[in-house]
């Protein structure tokens, strides 16, 4: 039993960096500790303890944190300093060394990190304290509200696919579940305290149930049960796991809305290849033919990396020509970022990175065509738009059951509802179609 008297009054601050899983696992943090006796620190006030939360997903990522960590640390002198994340379990003796540290703790620790902070005294030197990832078996939940209408629901973490570029299965450990009752009551629960909206959150969601005996396509049936909740978002689904039932059961569901994000990562099947994907390019034109087929308006993100080891520029043609040939709404273009560990690193062709910028930008101009596309062939039509808050004096923003961003005139009575909108012209910025009340 943790003696939680010496929590009372003391202030955290928190700080994110990366996915919607690791803001859903800070904000569970972030209950935990305020449970305990903690309180968000208030703006420019000075924090008893300090917790990152960081990504890796590329050398970048981790310079970020890095980067995020020192001014933390300057910003709150002092305070005790708790760094977890992938960034944490990846290098967790280079985190420990950045001065300031206190604790760094791996993937199997993070769930647990109320037992981690002692009596809050300052460390001479900062602590690792992780597993190695073969042997990381906790699931912790999270069930967290956004800054926005939305809850984000944690119901799967860890991966078993060992692409040949991606370090997620040692960051991250093997995949792993929550139970679909547990879940299930969790959603509940978001009901209960005024939420409209969950996006189902995790690593690789469609590998759901390894660890239970349940399957995905199982816990979207009885999501769709939860009263209250009035709509589903899939954040992110492998093309080879989005079976034809789980698109034909989301056309006909209640609540689970139109509206996919499925990995290409590229558009040339000898890539796909060197990447160890578990699909071609044929299995994925399959999935967005059947997509449209059942729900014509459907929004599809599409993620996409450029440069990879091994991509020639005849393997990018060939990828640009296959994605321009896709019905989709909106590409999510990545750089691809050497990691260390990976098998991608024993492929011998590498993409200079003038050349990964050109591409980028390439597949970016291309993402913009067609998602201008998408919404122009929406104004003019009614939808049903949740409404999310935003600053006095400011445009409201929601979005329609197929993700086109709506603005509407400034009205707080209208925060967190759902109100039926005839979609007009594009907003100055190009972002999103304006909006009347109908």
């Amino acid at each position: 039993m943790i003696d939680t008297t010496i929590f009372q009054d003391k202030t955290a601050v928190y700080y994110t960096l990366g996915c919607k899983l690791n803001f859903s696992e800070t904000s569970t943090i972030g209950k935990t500790l305020k449970e305990a006796g903690i309180r968000t620190a208030r703006k420019g006030e000075k924090a008893d303890i300090c917790v990152i939360n960081t990504c890796s997903v590329t050398e970048v990522a981790d310079k970020k944190c890095r980067q995020a960590i020192h001014r933390l640390v300057k910003q709150h002198p002092g305070a005790y300093v708790v760094v977890t994340g992938c960034y944490a379990q990846l290098k967790p003796d280079q985190v420990a060394d950045i001065e300031g540290v206190d604790v760094v703790l791996g993937a199997e620790q993070k769930g647990e990190l109320m037992n981690y902070l002692g009596n809050l005294k300052k460390h001479s030197q900062g602590e690792a304290i992780t597993t190695a990832a073969k042997d990381i078996r906790s699931f912790s939940p999270s069930c967290s509200r956004g800054d926005r209408t939305r809850y984000f629901l944690k119901v799967q973490d860890g991966c078993d696919y060992f692409c040949s570029y991606c370090t997620i299965p040692f960051a991250r450990g093997r995949s792993r579940n929550g139970c679909i009752e547990e879940i299930v009551e969790q959603a509940r629960q978001a009901a209960a305290e005024g939420g409209k909206e969950i996006v189902i959150t995790g690593v690789n969601i469609g590998d759901f149930g390894k660890t239970t005996g349940e399957s995905f396509f199982d816990l979207v049936k009885a999501l769709d049960q939860v009263a209250g909740i009035e709509r589903y978002r899939i954040s992110s689904i492998e093309p080879n796991l989005l079976t034809d039932e789980i698109i034909e059961y989301v056309s006909r569901s209640r609540a689970f809305m139109p509206h996919f994000h499925i990995p290409l990562q590229s558009g040339s099947d000898d890539v796909l290849k060197l990447m160890r994907r578990r699909y071609d390019t044929a299995l994925f034109a399959s999935k967005i033919r059947k997509i449209k087929e059942t729900m014509p308006d459907a929004f599809i993100g599409v993620d996409v990396i450029v440069g990879t080891r091994g991509e020639t520029e005849e393997y990018f043609e060939d990828a640009c020509r296959f994605i321009e040939g896709l019905d989709v709404t909106q590409l999510h273009v990545f750089s691809y970022s050497e990691r260390p560990g990976t098998q991608a690193l024993k492929i011998d062709y590498v993409v200079s990175p003038e050349e990964k910028h050109r591409r980028s930008q390439r597949l970016l101009a291309l993402s913009d065509e067609k998602t201008k596309a998408f919404y122009t062939s929406h104004i003019g039509k009614e939808a049903w738009v949740l409404m999310e808050k935003s600053k006095a004096g400011t445009p409201m923003h929601g979005f329609t059951d197929n993700y086109i961003r709506v603005e509407l005139d400034h009205d707080d009575q209208l925060d967190n509802r759902l109100v039926r909108v005839r979609m007009g012209e594009f907003n100055e910025e190009g972002t999103a179609l304006k909006g009347i009340l109908v």
